[in-house]
This record gives C-alpha cells, sequence and structure tokens, in this order.
C-alpha cells in the first residue's frame, strides 16, 4: 500500500509512536523515526530493519524549527523525498490547574502544539517544492475534545491541534496535501495511571488479549490504531481530509465539526435580564453535557 512512499514519525521510540512507524514500513514506507531518547529511537529502527524494512533515526525533542527541518532534511537526504508527516510527539504533566506551573504549561504546549506546527509547516514546504501532494496526520486525543480532569496544558494542545488541522486542510487542498488529525485511545503508559486502567495497561503489556467489553469501547493496543495510520498516509485515502477520527479497539469513529446547537434570536438585541430567561426556558435543556462517557470496566 505504501511502496515508494517516506514518511517521518515523531515520538515512535515507544506506544503508539512506535506502533505507527512499524506498521508504515510493514507496509512498504521507509520511514524517518524521531524521539527524544535515542536509544528507544533505534530499538524502533532495529525492530523495522529485522522485519525486512527500511528506517533510520533522528533523535531530538520536538518544539523548534530545527528539529522539524533536520527531521524533513534527513527524509530526503536517505530516501529521496518525504510523503509522509506524522506528528506524534509529546510530553505530558498530568496536574490541575493550580498546580500547574509556567514551566510545566510550556513544556506541553512546546512539544505537543508547536512541534505539530514546526513539523506541519516544514512537511508542507517540501510537499510544495516536490509538487506531488502528500500526507500530514496529526495526533490529538480525547482530551482535547472532551474534559479531562488535571490535563490543562495537554487538552489546550490537543484541542488546538484538531482546530489547527481544519485550517490547514482549506489551506493545503490547492497543493493536494490532505490534513486529518487522528484521536487514538490505546493502553499504554500514558493512560496507566486512570483509575482502573492500570491493570489492563500491565496485562495487554504481558501480551494478553484486552477483554472483547473494553476493545468495543475503544480501547486496545497501539496496534489497533496502526490500520488508520497506515491508510491516511496512502493514495487512497486522497478524498480523506479535514477530518479528527476516533480510533481505538474495535472502533473507529468521526468526531463532529463544532457546530452550534441552538439559537435564539430577541428582536432589538439582549438585556442581561432577558439572557437569563432565556437560559433559564429555552436554552435550558439545550446545554452540552462536559463529562466524558465513564468507561464500563465490569463488562456488563
Amino acid at each position: 500500500m505504501l511502496d515508494g512512499r517516506v514518511a517521518v514519525v515523531t515520538g515512535a521510540g515507544r506506544g503508539l509512536g512506535r506502533a505507527y512507524a512499524k506498521a508504515l514500513a510493514a507496509a512498504g514506507a521507509s520511514v524517518v523515526v524521531n524521539d527524544i531518547d535515542a536509544d528507544v529511537a533505534e530499538e524502533t529502527v532495529d525492530a523495522i530493519e529485522k522485519a525486512g524494512g527500511a528506517a533510520v533515526a533522528v533523535p531530538g525533542a520536538v518544539g523548534g524549527s530545527e528539529t522539524a527541518d533536520a527531521l524533513v532534511a534527513r527524509a530526503v537526504s536517505e530516501f529521496g523525498r518525504l510523503d509522509v508527516m506524522i506528528t506524534n510527539a509529546g510530553a505530558l504533566r498530568d496536574k490541575t490547574l493550580r498546580n500547574t506551573t509556567d514551566e510545566d504549561f510550556d513544556l506541553v504546549v512546546t512539544s505537543h502544539l508547536r512541534g505539530t506546527f514546526t513539523c506541519g509547516r516544514a512537511a508542507a514546504a517540501r510537499f510544495r517544492e516536490q509538487g506531488e501532494g502528500g500526507r500530514l496526520i496529526l495526533v490529538g486525543s480525547p482530551a482535547g475534545q472532551r474534559a479531562s480532569f488535571g490535563q490543562t496544558a495537554y487538552s489546550a494542545s490537543k484541542g488546538a491541534i484538531v482546530a489547527m488541522m481544519r485550517t490547514w486542510a482549506v489551506e493545503l487542498a490547492k497543493i493536494g496535501v490532505t490534513v486529518n488529525a487522528i484521536i487514538p485511545t490505546a493502553l499504554t503508559r500514558m493512560v496507566a495511571t486512570i483509575p482502573g486502567l492500570g491493570e489492563l495497561v500491565a496485562a495487554a503489556d504481558r501480551g494478553e488479549p484486552v477483554p472483547e467489553h473494553i476493545r468495543r469501547q475503544g480501547l486496545g493496543t497501539p496496534d489497533d490504531v496502526a490500520p488508520l495510520v497506515v491508510y491516511l498516509a496512502s493514495a487512497e485515502s486522497s478524498d480523506v481530509t479535514g477530518q479528527a477520527i476516533a480510533v481505538g479497539g474495535d472502533r473507529i469513529a468521526l468526531w463532529t465539526h463544532p457546530d452550534q446547537v441552538a439559537e435564539q434570536l430577541r428582536p432589538g438585541g439582549w438585556t442581561p435580564e432577558a439572557v437569563r430567561d432565556v437560559f433559564a426556558t429555552e436554552l435550558k435543556d439545550r446545554l452540552q453535557d462536559h463529562l466524558p462517557a465513564p468507561l464500563d470496566l465490569g463488562g456488563n
């Protein structure tokens, strides 16, 4: 499906990023593997090469233009071109608002949001130069779509990434570049601290199958997410752009674009009292639920 194509995957040393890189290589792509940890980046490359694929490691922290430009340059120097950029890398600091420091916020936003911006911009410039289109696959999160307790900076970054994706999809359509955001859910180290999920993550790490009722709720292994990435990286996905696509376990779903859910008009405009009254009447039952749906860990 991806023979002759060249992809960059940031944050590909572990977890979801490694699954993406290995699946892309298995489908025929040559892969530039990035991670802040040089050793785990090399481990991913070794796994790809042992399976008969082609890959090189480019360690470094994403965020600044220097790393983004180096990733694109290495793809071109090593494999001759760039077709796919997957912006997976990012740091996490699980802290409530009152405990989030400036340093915590900047680290998370720089790695996730600014890293997506600089890598996306560098890839788009190369796509434009090649004149043959391309694929930008950004990585969002349910935390950016709905409430996620203790993840101020992460939620802000992931929500902004999806918004940025929609803008890029419009801007880059004229040069044949598709831009989509995946919203992955998987049993990785990142979710192991969520109450009830630690044991499931440990079991998955031991190679035990994920219970069917958990898979049907959209939680599986990183390998369950990778097929969507391969499809979006392929020529077959040329008509799919501007989408936020949830994937995990047995489920693929589309997130809606933000839209109005209720509207009220008042001739002559609004007073504070009229606003109060409309929220107590016509709009009362139209307020949106901001809480995430709880997982059913019992299988009932």
